[in-house]
């Protein structure tokens, strides 16, 4: 097949239009979350826990290069039979976990959500198809095989073009996955304007860390850290200093 040419009117009036239009819909989302976002509660107890899981594994972990004594001393507040911060913490009752579908807050932020994530890639994305249907924008600077093409040209049945050729709305959808780093420089690093990782974020839950019943959680962390031994590594320093 014959090499192709783009017109330069392409690249005026589709191929920098689809990269502005994305980047202020981004732009617009992070400002339109954080006027819709509510300050969310904290529970104190929960990030207790969390605190005490992470000083419990830094000690099974780096124990070694404290005094014997002292490991010892920080594994008897950890495990101590009557009083260790682990003992009474895998007596406590499970506590249950909220269920989002009765929580109206919670409802209201996955609300919120699909208003500021989902919507407007579905709404901007069919509009950009519509409006630019049938443009070829760009070309990769290097071969790609024939797997490629669903991807790189949608909205484009051409058996016979090269698979390095990108359509108008495969290019929108690169640039919704490709902005991330221009958005970071922009907005700064914790921004709302990430489309991607709002919808994880979403998806995921953002764990907290600890689950719904911290008793087993205690349980597993207390075994662990009772079967650790101490095993100094700074033992003979010196002579290694020294030679």
């Amino acid at each position: 097949m014959a090499e192709l040419l783009l017109d330069s009117q392409i690249r005026i009036w589709v191929f920098l239009p689809i990269v502005v239009i994305t980047f202020l819909v981004g732009v617009i989302r992070h400002y339109v979350t954080i006027l819709m976002s509510s300050e969310k509660s904290v529970d104190l107890r929960q990030i207790g826990d969390s605190q005490v899981f992470l000083r419990s594994r830094a000690l099974r972990e780096n124990g070694k290069y404290l005094p014997k004594v002292a490991f010892l001393m920080r594994k008897g507040f950890m495990n101590n039979q009557e009083k260790g911060v682990l003992t009474t913490g895998k007596k406590r009752e499970p506590t249950s976990a909220k269920n989002p579908m009765t929580d109206p807050s919670m409802m209201t932020d996955m609300l919120k959500g699909n208003m500021t994530n989902v919507l407007p890639m579905i709404l901007i994305g069919g509009w950009i198809n519509w409006a630019f249907s049938g443009f070829l924008t760009t070309k990769a600077p290097f071969p790609l095989t024939l797997r490629f093409k669903p991807m790189l040209q949608r909205g484009i049945e051409l058996g016979s073009l090269d698979a390095s050729w990108v359509s108008s709305a495969s290019w929108y959808f690169l640039n919704v996955f490709g902005l991330r780093s221009v958005y970071t420089l922009v907005l700064g690093q914790d921004n709302a304007a990430d489309q991607t990782r709002a919808m994880q974020d979403q998806m995921t839950g953002q764990a907290m860390g600890v689950p719904s019943d911290p008793s087993k959680a205690f349980k597993a962390e207390w075994e662990a850290l009772e079967v650790t031994e101490h095993e100094w590594a700074l033992e003979d320093v010196e002579s290694s200093l020294v030679k």
